[in-house]
């Protein structure tokens, strides 16, 4: 008479044909056999009132470095820091952490920046320099940086054209600094003379040359 299997035996089937669990091994071998629960979450739209917000609180970020350069240029003219330091150099190291260049750097940006404003008075209907009815201006100092080099039209002429090649968008620096570039090459004087040719340089109008040559010819 045969024996009837007994349960360990049949537990021990029953898991091996029924379970199609992948085991700790086989994630181990295969990461893609893992699942993952993912709750679906609903994210409510913005009301009127909180886009409003979210729009003037992204025009302060983006006018940061602006009010900086003209906070400065007023701490600089009225010498504010005269109580506690003998420079503006070294009040900006010890108060700020950067440099006299950086803070610079900060207060022409924002002469360009000021500049750059009256655009939108001059070409409102332009769609190319609006995005959402507001003006597309630089977001940092860097974007700046090479229109101060430019007058104030030819910069207003650069930030536009900037834009443009950004495809109406804020331009990266480096698109600006293409465009100040060939606006400066266009506007270069070209120099007439050959090398090894003999010049006259006339000092009548710059006394301290004058003097300097005088000196030289006299010695």
């Amino acid at each position: 008479m045969a024996k009837p299997p007994s349960n360990r035996k049949k537990a021990i089937s029953a898991v091996s044909s029924d379970s199609t669990l992948p085991d700790d091994q086989d994630l181990k071998e295969n990461p893609a056999l893992a699942t993952i629960n993912v709750t679906a979450v609903e994210v409510p739209e913005l009301t009127e009132e909180e886009q409003r917000d979210r729009l003037h609180l992204e025009r302060r970020v983006e006018r940061a470095f602006f009010e900086a350069g003209k906070a400065l240029t007023e701490l600089r003219d009225r010498r504010l820091y005269r109580s506690t330091h003998k420079t503006f150099e070294e009040y900006c190291r010890d108060r700020f952490a950067h440099s006299r260049q950086q803070s610079n750097y900060l207060i022409a940006a924002a002469d360009v920046y000021e500049n750059l404003t009256t655009i939108g008075c001059q070409n409102v209907a332009d769609e190319n320099l609006t995005t959402n009815g507001s003006q597309i201006l630089p977001t940092n100092e860097r974007q700046v940086r090479p229109m101060t080099k430019l007058e104030p039209q030819e910069q207003q002429e650069a930030w536009v054209k900037a834009v443009e090649q950004a495809g109406g968008k804020v331009p990266p620096a480096r698109i600006v600094k293409n465009v100040v570039q060939q606006i400066m090459e266009r506007t270069q004087v070209p120099n007439t003379y050959q090398l090894g040719e003999v010049c006259q340089i006339l000092a009548k109008d710059n006394p301290e040359l004058r003097n300097l040559l005088l000196n030289r010819i006299q010695d």
